[in-house]
C-alpha cells in the first residue's frame, strides 16, 4: 500500500488535483477554514491515473471483502469511481445521495439491491467523515451489510478515525495527508513556508483561520 500511496499522491499533484490557498482558505461543507483543497472529481478526466485508482481500489475490496456482493458510491464525487470498481469486479452498482429526493421514488439510495446483501462503499474524499457516514447509516438501515468503505483520499483527522470508530466501519484509503505533503515538498510543488502553513493547520484545523 505504501507504493500506491505515494504514486496516487504524486497522480493529485501531477494533475493539480491539489490547490493551496493560504491567504484566501477554502471553506468546507463542514465550516471549518482549509488553506488545501482536493478535488479527486479532477481524476476522471485523466485515463491514466483514473485507471490505476480503479486498479487499486479493486486490489483493496478483493483483499479486505472477497465476499463483497455490490459495489456503493457515494454521491456525488465516488459515482463514477464506484461503477468503474463494479464494471471491474462484474458486480451491481448502487449509490447513495447526501438525503432522500423530494420527489419521484423519494430515494435516498439509487438502484437495485435485497436485504441483507455484502456491500462496500467507495469513496472519494474523507475529511471529516460526516457525509461519508451519513452514506453508511443510510445503507444499514435499508438492510445492507456494510462490509467497509474504500477511499482515494484521507486526511487523517481524529474526528474522521473516532466516527469510523463508534459506527463500527472499517476504513481502508489508497493515499493520505502525510504522504501527499511528503512528495509535495520532495517535488517542489510546495514551498517550505507552505508546509509551515499546512502543518500548522493539521494540528488543529477546527479553529484553524477563525
Amino acid at each position: 500500500m505504501k507504493n500506491i500511496s505515494k504514486t496516487i499522491a504524486g497522480y493529485l499533484l501531477q494533475i493539480k488535483a491539489i490547490k493551496l490557498q493560504p491567504a484566501n482558505p477554502f471553506t468546507w461543507a463542514s465550516g471549518w477554514k482549509s488553506p488545501i483543497y482536493c478535488d479527486n472529481r479532477k481524476t476522471l478526466s485523466f485515463p491514466e491515473v483514473r485507471t490505476y485508482i480503479c486498479d487499486s481500489f479493486t486490489d483493496v475490496v478483493k483483499t479486505y471483502y472477497p465476499d463483497v456482493e455490490v459495489i456503493a458510491g457515494v454521491a456525488t464525487g465516488a459515482i463514477a469511481h464506484g461503477a468503474l470498481v463494479a464494471q471491474k469486479m462484474d458486480l451491481p452498482f448502487i449509490y447513495v445521495r447526501s438525503e432522500a429526493k423530494s420527489h419521484g421514488l423519494g430515494n435516498q439510495i439509487e438502484g437495485y439491491f435485497e436485504k441483507g446483501q455484502k456491500v462496500v462503499v467507495i469513496e472519494d474524499l474523507i475529511s471529516t467523515g460526516g457525509t461519508s457516514l451519513s452514506a453508511v447509516r443510510a445503507l444499514r438501515d435499508a438492510g445492507c451489510n456494510v462490509l467497509g468503505m474504500v477511499a482515494i483520499f484521507t486526511y487523517g483527522f481524529k474526528k474522521a478515525d473516532e466516527g469510523f470508530s463508534v459506527e463500527k466501519c472499517e476504513l481502508h484509503t489508497l493515499s493520505d495527508y502525510n504522504t501527499l505533503i511528503d512528495c509535495a515538498l520532495e517535488s517542489g510543488y510546495v514551498s517550505l513556508s507552505d508546509i509551515e502553513t499546512l502543518k500548522e493547520w493539521r494540528v488543529d484545523p477546527s479553529k484553524w483561520g477563525v
